[in-house]
């Protein structure tokens, strides 16, 4: 049986399948429920801006997965103000 560490809160996530449990952006794995905060995160910013830059996106995305992982959570409240 094989056991991956989620990066961001270091749960460990039992029999990982890619897409399914268990989520690879960039070098970082995170778990089902620290992908549904990322989404969370990403959907109430990506309305607010327009137009839409891919370079953007990428920079955004690393920013809130490293963020999260120096404080071992996604803070939904926190960057809903953003």
């Amino acid at each position: 049986m094989k056991t991956l560490i989620c990066d961001v809160c270091k749960k460990p996530v039992e029999n990982p399948i890619s897409g399914i449990n268990y989520f690879h952006i960039a070098d970082i794995d995170i778990c089902e429920p620290c992908k549904d905060d990322f989404d969370l995160v990403m959907k109430h910013i990506l309305r607010k801006k327009a137009p839409f830059d891919y370079a953007w996106n990428d920079e955004l995305t690393l920013k809130i997965l490293r963020e999260a992982i120096q404080k071992g959570k996604i803070d939904v409240k926190a960057t809903r103000k953003v």
